[in-house]
This record gives C-alpha cells, structure tokens and sequence, in this order.
C-alpha cells in the first residue's frame, strides 16, 4: 500500500492568500493531514491563517494539525495538535487535553530513546525528520527501524528528497513541504509526489 500524503504549509504562508493556493492544491491528490507551521507568527495571526486552513483541509478530507498549541487546536476545531516541543510533559498534557477525539503526533526524534519514550504515550504517530530547511541526517535510518520494530505510524520527512525513495522506507506517511511550496506550480508538484509514491521500489 502507498504511503498517504502529509502536507506541512510553509513557516511564512500568508493567511490571506493562502487558503486559495491550499484549495488549489488539496483538488488534486488525496492528502490525509495538513500540520499547519507556526513560523514567527504571534498567537493572532497564528490563529487566523489555522482558522483558514482548517476550513479548507478539512473540507477536502484532510486532518488538519496544529503546532504545540492545544487550546488553539480545540478553539479553531482542528483534528489535532503535533508536538515539536516539550519532551514527554508536552505529549501528556496533550493526550490527556485531546484523547480519545483528537489526533496527537510528535516531532523532533533524536534517537530510539527518544522514539520509544515517545511512542508509547499513547500517541498517534512519530513523525522522523525535519519540517523544512535542513535535513535530519540519520531520519530514514531512525523511520525503518521504528517501522520495522513498533506499529505506532510513522511519517517520514526528508524535505527535497526522492519521494519514491522515501516511501521505500515502509512509512505510512510521506511529509510534502518545501517540494510543493518552492515549485512554480505546487498542484503539479504535490501529483508528481502521489505518483512517485505508487510506482514500485
């Protein structure tokens, strides 16, 4: 089975002119969650461009995620919270804010410890690998592994990297970040990744 498309929106996307590129997109391939990146937004403006995308994800089907804010993502009703920060008090408080209903996801995985620490608090996927920008060099090799040992999902980002190659990872989610956003026509970019993920390794 093909990995499902993660779609993690540029640090700098604005709210106002967003929602229309979103829509664009979200009319091609199926995506199955949307993390909606904070960049150096304050708390307003934050809420405004998540109120936006939580319009449009979830009514093209998409889960749409909010970053290490849980009264946001349960004041805007988004399906979830990831969190990228705050170690095993921050997943907690969020589990316990957002279970059984919402969705809760973790980031910024060092190590197996990290992974396994992590992964068995309840949550409902590791995801391995940076948001954008600069790549996690051992990611790939910290998503196989945990694919292969745990059945808590992963989702595997490796910004610019060979989607097919990625998808031979046996991660269930694939993150589309920089790849669609930097491209002169992101719906084309983000079908380009949906077809490299079904064609055999």
């Amino acid at each position: 089975m093909a990995a499902q498309l993660y779609l993690i929106t540029p640090p700098d996307a604005d709210p106002a002119r967003f929602d229309r590129l979103l829509m664009a997109v979200l009319t091609g391939p199926e995506v199955a969650a949307i993390l909606v990146r904070r960049g150096e937004r304050d708390e307003e403006a934050y809420a405004r461009l998540v109120d936006r995308v939580v319009q449009v994800g979830q009514a093209a089907g998409a889960a749409v995620l909010v970053e290490d804010d849980v009264a946001l993502a349960r004041r805007s009703r988004a399906d979830g919270v990831h969190i990228t920060a705050g170690g095993v008090t921050a997943i907690r408080a969020a589990t316990e804010a957002l279970k059984p209903d919402g969705i809760v996801g973790v980031g910024n995985i060092r190590s197996r410890h990290d992974a396994m620490s992590f992964g068995e608090l309840d949550v409902d996927y590791l995801l391995f690998g940076a948001l954008d920008g600069a790549t996690q060099p051992d990611a790939e090799e910290l998503c196989r592994w945990w694919v292969e040992t745990f059945e808590v999902p992963a989702v595997l980002s490796v910004p610019g990297a060979d989607p097919a190659r990625l998808a031979s990872s046996g991660a269930e989610f694939v993150a589309c970040s920089d790849t669609v956003w930097k491209s002169a026509d992101p719906s084309a970019a983000l079908a380009g990744i949906e077809r490299a993920l079904g064609e055999p390794a």
